[in-house]
């Protein structure tokens, strides 16, 4: 047996302590966590109890960061946000809240940077396959399809 699987309580809290201290963490991710070490449910479930009570993990705090944080490191659009944070099973209040946080003129203008630098990228002479290139990258981003499809036509001129 390994040595994580036989930790003493005492011994996982303060990892799960540390693991969630250093990045925010959600609910389904500190259980995940503890199914790596020997513990019955009810350890389990009051370890979770210990990290909510001492603020090491709180959904809300999460799914703002979460949010946040991919739309401006990796430019995902709402759709893909929501979709991640449906994953992890957050509440749609805890979803609808996150997504508020994206300042509109921010978002506005990511999409326009993200999808004119984009355009500019894609080398393909068909102008069919570079127009669905350019929808199925930003698609894949979660950026809503009518935004996308009305910057193809402004483009497109």
């Amino acid at each position: 047996m390994s040595s994580k699987s036989t930790s003493s309580v005492e011994d996982i809290v303060q990892k799960l302590e540390y693991y969630c201290s250093y990045q925010e963490r959600c609910h389904i991710e500190v259980s995940e966590k503890l199914r790596g070490f020997v513990l019955n449910q009810a350890e389990k479930d009051r370890i979770i109890v210990h990290l909510i009570e001492s603020n090491f993990l709180n959904e809300e705090r999460f799914a703002l960061v979460f949010s946040i944080s991919k739309f401006h490191q990796k430019k995902w659009g709402k759709i893909r946000i929501k979709n991640e944070l449906k994953a992890r099973k957050i509440s749609d209040y805890l979803v609808t809240k996150a997504l508020k946080e994206i300042p509109s003129e921010e978002y506005e203008m990511t999409f326009e940077t993200l999808a004119e630098k984009h355009w500019e990228s894609i080398t393909e002479k068909n102008d069919l396959k570079k127009r669905k290139k350019f929808c199925d990258y930003l698609l894949r981003k979660g950026w809503e399809s009518e935004r996308i499809y009305e910057k193809v036509k402004e483009l497109e001129k």
